[in-house]
């Protein structure tokens, strides 16, 4: 983004070099290409490449910045620029100061399998246990609280703090170093030693911070330490976007940056690119609930666009149905591909009753910042066993689940039937019948893997004339895969989630025999649509045109053209865990501002009237936070008395010409 570019608050940011500035920057109003201007502004002022320090949050915003001062400024040679992540940055320092933080050179930098590893030995296999400890002293850390402190808390968790010491002497003694030392250590080096402060408060002659809302305290205070009393910094953040308190970051530190620095610039960018104006109409309202230091409101260029729409739903099945019906026709309509399209959700298990919807449809997704339904292990192995049963030759499938659960057949014992099977050129299951008599194996091992073919046959055959969801509930008792997954789970929580899941499954077929008749539902037929999603959503080259379903903290920084925020429902969004707690409440209402902002075009909101809590089906209050928008702005479908004969007939008109464009379109390419 050259000056010429630039709106006037933009440039303003860009040119101001006379103290430490704060750059209000709103959703949508191009910090990341101000942020970009200002180094190539200041590369053209003089400053030396290894002068300047931009800091980010990901590695992958670092290099896109790098690239983008790169191809911006006139100047050939960047090399030197210090564009980093906070943690390397950390890494830098420690690796150029070791000796006085008394690291040998060559350390280590443990990830957090080998913090695991640590744990283990001091507090035993309870995996709830090490989880509980290694999030406290990840916590101490970043609130730069040493283990002496962290024992000396009143009312603090003892055996945390002691483990926390013992830790700390062990990664001492393996000269190692874990992700949150990365922080703390450079704020220790520069709080005790003043001549590396200086030295390295000189070496960078101006510093910035993108994404400043999302600071913790050891990143805030390394910061300090490094601008100095020269204040050269700008600081870019969104307070209003601030959404990772859970994880140490404090919104209060923009806030706190004029009692840093008296002289503090403040500017604001207002001037949204992104979105339509009744989208951002929404947003100010929702926002404008919380309180704030610094109000902003956004505003866009780009027209009003369509109101937003809320639709309220039965309950989640209904939400998923609705809302992939509505996304279809309105792809339909306007000639949209998959890929334009986002729908948000508050928690991770959200994803499933949509992901069941798009697959009952046959429209390809991807899962952002979660694992897909799907995709987990428990639902993996009873697919194979489908697969398996439909298709003898899928030796995959068959290495997947014939000892799973234990059936007692050893590796040796396959590897003999992988033989004798290659040798034959026939399949691992049609070979375990036959192997036994003919293949120079034991007669146990051969008599256990011809008693799986026959179960598998037997099996099959049943859903050649029944329901799937019948024959795969009759599977799940048969190999007592409840039971397996209770005795084979890491712990009590995680086996109650998988056989949950496996019960959704069950569920989902069973909604697939309530919509279907005969064959369109048949073992055959699940199979073959779980199978073409699959390969769908694996096809990088339309990864493009899937769906994103994907959580709210993982939209972040994202944008669509069409965006469904479903679960508007107290106690989902805003948390239940948040409800009466003032702080959590605000953070709630950011996290929902940051869904409705990541929409361009169109956006729609959706809540359901009852949803299942606990394995019970409880009545749902729709969110509060649907009140604090502006009621004139919004389309309540469902609160129509219904449509005239001329609106059917003119919608249906509209699907056709869509569907006649997406023809026509066809044929073109």
């Amino acid at each position: 983004m050259s000056t010429r570019q630039l709106n006037p608050e933009q440039n303003e940011a860009v040119e101001y070099l006379a103290g430490p500035l704060l750059v209000l920057a709103g959703a949508g109003s191009g910090k990341t290409g101000v942020i970009t201007a200002k180094i190539t502004r200041l590369l053209d002022r003089g400053y030396r490449p290894d002068q300047i320090a931009a800091v980010t949050f990901t590695n992958k915003a670092a290099r896109e910045m790098k690239q983008r001062v790169a191809s911006s400024t006139k100047r050939t040679d960047t090399q030197g620029l210090n564009v980093a992540t906070f943690h390397s940055l950390g890494v830098t320092i420690i690796r150029a100061e070791a000796d006085t933080l008394e690291l040998k050179r060559g350390f280590s930098i443990f990830d957090a399998e080998d913090s695991d590893r640590i744990l283990a030995d001091l507090v035993g296999r309870d995996v709830d246990a090490r989880k509980r400890i290694r999030a406290a002293i990840s916590a101490w850390k970043t609130a730069l609280i040493d283990p002496e402190g962290a024992v000396a808390e009143p009312g603090g968790d003892a055996a945390a703090a002691n483990a926390y010491r013992e830790y700390q002497r062990r990664l001492a003694a393996y000269n190692a170093v874990d992700f949150d030392d990365l922080l703390r250590l450079p704020v220790q080096l520069f709080r005790d030693h003043p001549d590396a402060r200086e030295r390295w408060q000189n070496g960078f002659r101006y510093i910035l911070v993108d994404e400043f809302q999302d600071t913790n305290t050891a990143q805030h205070e390394l910061l300090k330490l490094l601008v100095g009393p020269r204040g050269a910094l700008t600081a870019v953040g969104d307070d209003d976007q601030s959404i990772y308190g859970w994880r140490g970051a404090e919104p209060g530190h923009i806030a706190g940056l004029s009692r840093d620095y008296p002289n503090l610039k403040v500017v604001k960018l207002e001037q949204n690119y992104r979105s339509v104006g009744r989208i951002l109409s929404a947003a100010n309202a929702l926002i404008r609930a919380n309180t704030r230091v610094y109000d902003k409101n956004l505003w866009s260029a780009r027209g009003a666009g369509d109101p937003v729409r809320v639709l309220a739903c039965s309950d989640e099945a209904g939400e998923a149905e609705r809302v992939v019906a509505e996304l279809s026709a309105h792809r339909l309509r306007h000639g949209n591909r998959y890929g334009d399209y986002a729908v948000l959700y508050r928690g991770n298990y959200q994803s499933r009753a949509f992901e069941k919807e798009l697959r009952e449809r046959s429209i390809g997704y991807r899962v952002s910042g979660g694992r897909s339904f799907f995709e987990q292990s428990e639902i993996r192995d009873l697919v194979a066993y489908l697969r398996l049963m439909v298709n003898g030759d899928d030796d995959a499938a068959f290495l997947r689940v014939v000892n799973l659960p234990k059936r007692e057949i050893g590796p040796a014992t396959l590897e003999t039937l992988g033989r004798y099977a290659a040798s034959r050129h026939r399949s691992l299951l049609a070979c375990a019948r036959s192997i036994g008599m003919t293949g120079g194996m034991g007669e146990r091992s051969g008599r256990r893997l011809a008693e799986f073919a026959e179960w598998i046959a037997d099996t099959a055959a049943r859903g050649e004339s029944g329901p799937a969801r019948q024959l795969v509930g009759e599977l799940v008792s048969d190999i007592d895969y409840r039971n397996w997954l209770r005795e084979s789970a890491t712990n009590a929580k995680s086996a109650q989630r998988k056989i949950a899941n496996v019960d959704d499954f069950l569920t989902w077929l069973g909604q697939l025999d309530a919509r279907s008749e005969g064959e369109a539902c048949s073992l055959e037929a699940v199979v073959r649509r779980l199978s073409l999603l699959d390969y769908a959503n694996k096809d990088d080259a339309g990864a493009d045109n899937q769906v994103q379903l994907l959580t709210l903290h993982a939209a972040k920084g994202l944008e669509f053209d069409h965006v469904f925020l479903s679960g508007l429902e107290e106690g989902l969004l805003p948390h239940h865990s948040c409800v009466e707690d003032e702080e959590k409440m605000a953070e709630e209402r950011r996290l929902c501002y940051v869904g409705i902002t990541r929409a361009r075009k169109s956006l729609s909101l959706s809540y359901a009237r009852e949803r299942r809590r606990g394995g019970e089906t409880t009545s749902i209050t729709p969110s509060r936070f649907l009140d604090d928008l502006p009621a004139d702005e919004l389309d309540w479908p469902q609160n129509r008395n219904g449509k005239t004969a001329n609106a059917d007939a003119a919608q249906s008109e509209q699907n056709l010409a869509g569907l006649r464009a997406l023809l026509g379109a066809g044929e073109n390419t």
